[in-house]
């Protein structure tokens, strides 16, 4: 066990070592794909970051529901299923002191459904590639959310994989 412990240790500092920048500033890039995990489904998302300055960047997220639950024995459109979103974020990486390797960014995003807010942190654990994780969540929806409009109005967590396409 304590083999193990150690190796997980060296694997770990040697990632940290080697890690890429999470956010570069001016003109960096970044795309993730990934699992989107809310009440009453789940799905697949993707988003997109451009970088605008030193710690902001612009962007567009996307998503889709596979898994849904039927309501009232319907099940939902493609419509119901599907959102699209404009971001703005704030990335604190640097800020706060993190590893290159290391981004926490929340920001702000205005949907098809709703206008919300989003935080999220990713690694990069190599040149172009890294894990992210975000949480998503309503501020104001533009109309009370009934039945299948619930499913892009609610609290949700995204895990997956991002990439730097800067290069």
């Amino acid at each position: 066990m304590r083999k193990i412990l150690v190796s997980l240790l060296m694997v770990g500092m040697i990632g940290f070592i080697n890690a890429q920048a999470a956010f570069s500033g001016k003109n960096d890039m970044k795309f993730q794909i990934g699992a989107n995990f809310q009440n009453g489904g789940t799905g697949i998302m993707t988003s997109f970051d451009y970088g605008l300055g030193e710690s902001f960047s612009i962007g567009a997220q996307a998503g889709y529901l596979l898994g849904v639950k039927k309501v009232d024995g319907k099940n939902p459109d493609a419509g119901d299923r599907f959102d699209m979103k404009a971001r703005f974020n704030a990335h604190l990486g640097n800020v706060l002191g993190l590893p290159a390797g290391m981004d926490v960014y929340p920001g702000l995003d205005l949907g098809l459904k709703n206008f919300g807010g989003h935080a999220g942190v990713r690694y990069f654990f190599k040149d172009g590639f890294g894990l992210f994780t975000e949480i998503n969540f309503p501020i104001a929806r533009y109309k009370d959310a009934k039945g299948f409009e619930k499913l892009n109005n609610q609290f949700a967590v995204s895990v997956g994989a991002s990439f730097d396409i800067t290069k």
